[in-house]
């Protein structure tokens, strides 16, 4: 029983920082911010993934909803800025 409560219990804490995350996703004004919690909200499906006991799913979620997306999303900023900054 305690090891299920455990699970449950992390489980309901990942599900609060992805809704947490995800709301300040929406609500902060600056672009790099957003695409910070938006990595932070792909963290947290993966660690859900990886107690669901999916952990192939989890690293593809880690890979591309971590660290690949916010990686582009700050390149795709820096050239607009970049572009704006020379018209």
């Amino acid at each position: 029983m305690s090891a299920l409560f455990n699970t449950n219990f992390l489980n309901t804490l990942i599900i609060i920082g992805i809704v947490v995350s995800a709301i300040f996703t929406v609500i902060i004004d600056d672009i790099l911010p957003c695409v910070i919690a938006s990595s932070v909200v792909g963290t947290f499906i993966a660690l859900e993934f990886l107690l669901l006991r999916a952990p192939d799913v989890a690293i593809a979620e880690g890979a591309v909803g971590a660290i690949l997306t916010p990686f582009i999303f700050v390149i795709t900023l820096k050239k607009v800025n970049e572009k704006e900054g020379k018209g």
